[in-house]
């Protein structure tokens, strides 16, 4: 393996990663860096884990560094576009270090969150955006944010971008770039309009295939378990969740991955969700707590649907486990590459009920694994999970005082006292017009139109 200082990474940048235990290049950085770093057009194939974060990060903020341009108000100089604020934020910490030894400034602009705070950081000006498509161009149409000054651009995850139907977006936002500045481009495929977007945006580029055989996966073993009930899937998963390493559970469903979240910590087993319908900041909460370390508070089980296959990169993943097989086998494998990263190991369970063998099967065909299909037995279990986590009692509920209904006073305005009966409702009087007439005179019009007003008023 090569340092990073003999690829042409700059002493300071080096110094960086050297001080978080990073001093040799994995094989996408060290084939990408002294083209990238040249100022060359780049487009990278290769899967999650394999490092490819820093093989762009490091060109970014070593090519802005050496142009010396001064910082200036909505017109940053290096954009780093990526599909999810999860993704975003994350490519976000790992710039930072870096752009901060080189004494550039690093600001994430992304949905979800309000645009204050990111309208604040361009106008008092940054060097580095890294930002999803939506709100980025949000902020191009009010003109708090201009693309005429950029110097590198870095597309992150081409292909997902596509899956959730950004390349329309993507093309304008690189319509607004300069033609002349450098492009790196990432994707695990070049399919559904990728393949365009590299022929329209990238000049002359060098192409960079991670062969899977180099990325640094210490080992990745896959197991197929069936279950033969949902009842026993239940008690399958529950034992799966009860491990002391971290270990994400993948379900179909926003709401699957609240429940489950939900009954696993009443179980004893502290677990926190991550779907679409979490605020940005309970997101943030959440993966922080996942992050963290169980005594300081983190919790170890993740339960998600797949926004974490793609935009959450978090070490030391010892488990992930397909409680919901997904629906595609690219999913799958994006879904099983949160674990078994960067050297680590790690294991990927699947679990399936005896109507979904045929569907698993072809979807582990299409994905290149090959598992066996076997039936759930205690070995297997203590296997997968040789030892448990402490039980955490999980905190009581606490129960809200319940409210006395409020004394109804009649609609008049009179006082009624306690002892008074309800009451009735007095029969209109077939004629005389007055008592359908709805003058204020009228103790019945009276107390209907009262009773309407204050209805109304409380809506």
């Amino acid at each position: 393996m090569s340092s990073f200082l003999e690829l042409g990474v700059p002493a300071d940048l080096a110094a960086v990663l050297a001080a978080s235990g990073k001093t040799e290049a994995f094989a996408i950085q060290r084939d990408t860096l002294p083209d990238s770093l040249a100022g060359r057009d780049l487009l990278g194939r290769g899967r999650t884990g394999s490092g490819k974060t820093i093989a762009f990060a490091l060109p970014l903020v070593a090519r802005l560094a050496a142009s010396g341009k001064k910082r200036r108000s909505g017109l940053p100089r290096g954009l780093v576009l990526a599909p999810t604020r999860e993704l975003a934020t994350q490519i976000a910490a790992t710039v930072a270090p870096l752009a901060e030894a080189a004494g550039l400034k690093v600001t994430t602009v992304f949905g979800g969150v309000s645009q204050r705070p990111q309208e604040q950081a361009l106008n008092g000006g940054v060097d580095i955006v890294v930002a999803c498509p939506g709100r980025l161009e949000d902020l191009m149409k009010q003109q708090v944010v201009r693309l005429s000054e950029i110097e590198v651009t870095v597309l992150d995850e081409a292909d997902h971008m596509a899956d959730l139907g950004f390349l329309p977006g993507v093309t304008r936002i690189l319509n607004a770039t300069p033609a002349g500045g450098q492009r790196l481009l990432f994707s695990a495929t070049l399919d559904r309009g990728i393949d365009t977007l590299a022929r329209r945006f990238l000049v002359n580029p060098v192409s960079h295939e991670v062969d899977e055989a180099s990325v640094p996966v210490g080992e990745m073993t896959h197991r197929v378990l069936v279950v033969d009930s949902t009842e026993n899937k239940t008690t399958l998963v529950r034992d799966l969740a009860s491990g002391t390493g971290r270990r994400i559970l993948f379900t179909r469903t926003k709401h699957q991955a609240k429940k489950l979240a939900k009954q696993l910590t009443a179980a004893g087993i502290p677990a926190v969700d991550l779907h679409g319908n979490l605020s940005q900041n309970a997101r943030e909460r959440n993966l922080g707590a996942f992050s963290s370390d169980p005594d300081d508070g983190g919790v170890r089980v993740l339960v998600a649907t797949d926004v974490a296959a793609r935009g959450v990169h978090v070490d030391n993943v010892d488990l992930v486990v397909h409680v919901d097989p997904p629906m595609e086998h690219k999913a799958y494998l994006h879904r099983s590459g949160r674990t078994a990263r960067a050297g680590a190991a790690g294991t990927v369970v699947t679990v399936v009920l005896p109507e979904q063998r045929r569907d698993v099967k072809d979807l582990l065909r299409k994905a290149a694994i090959t598992a066996a299909l076997e039936e759930v037995t205690p070995a297997a279990v203590e296997q997968l999970v040789p030892e448990r986590a402490p039980h955490v009692r999980p905190a009581p509920v606490q129960k809200q005082p319940q409210r006395q209904a409020p004394k109804q006073r009649p609609a008049g305005g009179e006082r009624g006292s306690a002892t008074t009966p309800p009451s009735r409702r007095r029969r209109r009087p077939r004629s005389g017009g007055q008592g359908q007439g709805g003058q204020g005179g009228q103790p019945q019009g009276g107390s209907r139109q009262g009773g309407r007003g204050r209805g109304g008023q409380g809506r």
